[in-house]
């Protein structure tokens, strides 16, 4: 089942169901008038909307022309939205770029920290920044949903608490992060509003590319027209989302609609060394921050820039045989 949130004069916009091939929706705000109604009372809803699913595949719902544009962020407003580094190889660069040794601990104890919920971006809304001086740049990532979550939850228990599944871009300021994690207090102004896919998807959409607590298929990134990255979100992703999701309740529930993302997808080398391009073969990056890290440790210096007024960054997951799952991520940076 695939589900999106269209815009209407609401901040929480209206659901509706979509078809597989992305292409047509109905309405269902007879059962819940909001994803966040649907996800409150998930085991009465979900079979509801499951059939009316699988009539809108057969043509016995009414449907309408379904527009990916005309899509808000799945959940607009979420209680919470955390994001890991699921993909230590990610961190392990930064920090080598810099010169720092990874601590042995962030192999078996997940970085993450809260981003803000009140503002998340539909697929197509615009990046804005003041400055082009803030360092902008993409994290193609992919989240899930949950139901709600008990404190203390076990990371196998967490699996059954995953509902929906869906990509997103985590846009980050990178020039302005080492001052403020330098004041030993987390990321405040460094992260822009986070956008999602068109679509959410229940993970039997995904076949055998999810087994319960990861989606093993290539996230692509592509920046100004260009592939940027093909990095497989089953490769390299050192905490699944059961461990990400019982880090964020060993100390408190989470409340239905949490959305936990995985932290920018990031491949080591067929050899275990840095990863390459997409130009030179490799299978490239999900933000430019890796590429200029790699660069930094074989240079001395970056070369690539972040994104100018004017970039667009386009973000998108597909199945075996070629079909966008979530719809597309495409976004402009634009100056406020």
């Amino acid at each position: 089942m695939k589900l999106a949130t269209l815009k209407d004069r609401t901040r929480d916009g209206r659901l509706v169901v979509v078809s597989r091939d992305l292409t047509r929706f109905t309405e269902v705000g007879h059962i819940a008038r909001t994803m966040q109604d649907a996800l409150d009372d998930w085991a009465h809803v979900a079979p509801r909307l499951m059939e009316v699913a699988e009539g809108l595949e057969t043509g016995a719902q009414p449907a309408q022309r379904f527009h990916e544009h005309d899509a808000m962020a799945p959940v607009p407003r979420a209680h919470l939205w955390a994001d890991g580094s699921a993909y230590v190889n990610h961190v392990e660069l930064v920090r080598k770029a810099r010169g720092a040794e990874l601590p042995e601990s962030f192999w078996t104890d997940p970085l993450m920290y809260i981003g803000a919920p009140d503002a998340l971006l539909g697929a197509r809304d615009s990046i804005h920044a003041l400055s082009e001086a803030w360092g902008i740049d993409m994290e193609g990532e992919v989240a899930v949903i949950t139901d709600d979550v008990p404190m203390g939850v076990t990371a196998e228990a967490a699996r059954n608490h995953i509902k929906l599944v869906m990509i997103l871009n985590d846009i980050s300021f990178r020039n302005l992060i080492p001052g403020e994690l330098a004041k030993g207090f987390g990321f405040c102004q460094s992260k822009g509003p986070t956008a999602f896919s068109p679509v959410a998807v229940t993970p039997d959409e995904l076949g055998n590319a999810w087994d319960g607590a990861k989606l093993a298929l290539p996230l692509l990134v592509d920046l100004n027209g260009k592939p940027f990255g093909t990095a497989d979100a089953g490769i390299d992703m050192t905490f699944d989302f059961g461990q990400l999701i019982a880090h964020a309740a060993k100390t408190r529930p989470l409340g239905a609609g949490a959305i936990i993302g995985s932290g920018t997808v990031s491949n080591k080398g067929a050899d275990g060394s840095p990863g390459k391009p997409v130009s030179q073969g490799g299978k490239g990056y999900s933000c430019i921050a890796e590429i200029r890290m790699i660069e930094t440790i074989a240079d001395g210096k970056p070369t690539t820039p972040f994104m100018a007024f004017g970039d667009t960054v386009r973000i998108e997951m597909k199945d075996g045989a070629g079909h966008s799952i979530f719809g597309a991520i495409e976004q402009e940076v634009k100056s406020v």
